[in-house]
Order: structure tokens, then C-alpha cells, then sequence
């Protein structure tokens, strides 16, 4: 059955690849992106490959998008935009870890709710959150991110046991380190404050840290795994993708409880 669903941060990576492949299924798809300048390239390539799909500009952070945002009609909501930002939590400036929680968890909260009230008044819909293998574990230098997918796994457990008595669903898929660009640029972003003639933390520790995304996954697999589950009826609350990743988590989680310091 044909679905309408509203993704945010469609402008690049999975969002982007997300999008043009729910609509290419033949849902309804309502695609937005950060920047003006996201719109025109989207439509050109959706265009170009023959798929109907609607884009417009919603950046979260901004109020009067966010408005916009509450004229549009759907049945399923994808709370997709992000950033992402690395480096040593004990020395990262205090301010960047507010910025990015102001798009990772609290504009993507706003939006949650513009959605959760649209739900809720006609008894039915679904809330997908886009979290992380980062949000069920943390790695050195990569904190900053994690916390912000740790919240919003808070977020979303909290909230499908709110919104299940309501007749809304909600539900995470937690993909693991694919190669869109994405987790480059997060690794990139502490070279803008970190100074090593100043910080404590060794170059080289962080280097080390950020060998984690040496290896990538195809975004193909991803894309394909989120318009399987999105428009599906029923599914699992979380979904933690390729396999590899989830054992990967589970794993990681079990060594937590055998820790010592």
C-alpha cells in the first residue's frame, strides 16, 4: 500500500538515497533538505530518473520552516537530519556539543512532535527515528555524536510506549558506518578547534580513534534496508543494520557489564 512519508535531511547521503527509493517504490514522498540549493539539485536528479517526488526546504533549526513543516500531510515521519562531530569529549568546547545537540536531539524532538500531534489526532501514523550503532555504543573520540544518538534512543523508547495506547508507532534503524561522505566530515570537524600545542590529548590518540571509519559499508545495502522497513506495517522497534554492526553492538554492550576500572 502506497504510504505518504515526510524525510528530513534528504539532501545528501542515506536521506537523500532514502527518499528518491521510497518514492521510486511508488509511496508519496515528501523530501527535505537543509538548503535552498539541495531543493534544485534533488528535483534535478529525481527528474532525471523519472520519480515524482515533492522537495522542499526544511531546516530544522529554523522555526519558520519548521511551520511549513505543519501545513504538510503524512502518514509516516522520518526524523533523518543530523550532523555529525567528533574529537575528545574531555577537551571539546562545550558550545559545539550544544550546537550539535540543538540539531541531533532537540530541533529533531520539535519535529517529532509537530508529527506526534498530526498522529495522534487521527488515531494512526509512524515516527521512524534515524539514530546510530553510535546511539547503543561509544567509542573514544567519537562522544560527542554518540551522546547526542544516546538521547535520541531515549527519546524514541520513551515515546513508543507513550504514543502505543494512541494508535502511533515508532520505531530506530541504526545503520552502521556506510560511506557517504558523512562519517568523513565528522572526523574532520575537531581539526577546527583541536590544537595539539594546547590540548592534552595526543594527536595520535585521536588518529587512532578515527581508524573506526577506515572501513565502510556500500550505502546501497543501507538504503535499500530503510525503504524495506519505513513504509512497512509491522517490524521490529529497532533495527540495527548490516548484521555485522548489530553483533558488533551486542558485543560492545556485554563488555560494558564485564568492565572494570
Amino acid at each position: 500500500m502506497s504510504k505518504r512519508i515526510l524525510i528530513t535531511g534528504a539532501g545528501t547521503g542515506l536521506g537523500r538515497g532514502t527518499a528518491l527509493g521510497l518514492a521510486q517504490a511508488g509511496h508519496d514522498v515528501i523530501a527535505t533538505v537543509e538548503v535552498t540549493s539541495q531543493v534544485t539539485s534533488l528535483r534535478e536528479e529525481a527528474k532525471e530518473k523519472g520519480i515524482d517526488l515533492e522537495v522542499m526546504k526544511v531546516n530544522i533549526n529554523d522555526p519558520g520552516d519548521l511551520r511549513a513543516m505543519e501545513h504538510c500531510d503524512f502518514d509516516i515521519f522520518v526524523a533523518n537530519a543530523a550532523l555529525g562531530e567528533g574529537g575528545p569529549i574531555a577537551e571539546i568546547p562545550v558550545q559545539r556539543l550544544k550546537d550539535i545537540f540543538e540539531t541531533n536531539v532537540f530541533s529533531t524532538l520539535k519535529t517529532a512532535q509537530i508529527a506526534a500531534r498530526k498522529f495522534v489526532q487521527k488515531q494512526s501514523g509512524k515516527i521512524v527515528f534515524i539514530s546510530s550503532i553510535a546511539g547503543l555504543s561509544a567509542a573514544p573520540h567519537l562522544g560527542p555524536y554518540s551522546a547526542t544518538k544516546h538521547a535520541l534512543e531515549a527519546i524514541a523508547q520513551s515515546m513508543k510506549e507513550e504514543l502505543k495506547p494512541l494508535g502511533v508507532q515508532v520505531a530506530t534503524i541504526n545503520p552502521g558506518p556506510y560511506k557517504t561522505g558523512f562519517n568523513d566530515r565528522m572526523v574532520e570537524e575537531p581539526w577546527k578547534w583541536y590544537d595539539p600545542k594546547i590540548h592534552f590529548t595526543p594527536r595520535e590518540h585521536y588518529e587512532k580513534g578515527t581508524k573506526a571509519f577506515e572501513k565502510q559499508f556500500d550505502p546501497k545495502e543501507m538504503i535499500a534496508k530503510m525503504v524495506e522497513i519505513i513504509p512497512a506495517e509491522h517490524h521490529a522497534f529497532r533495527t540495527v543494520y548490516p548484521e555485522s554492526s548489530e553483533k558488533q553492538v551486542k558485543d560492545y554492550e556485554q563488555k560494558i557489564w564485564e568492565d572494570q576500572i
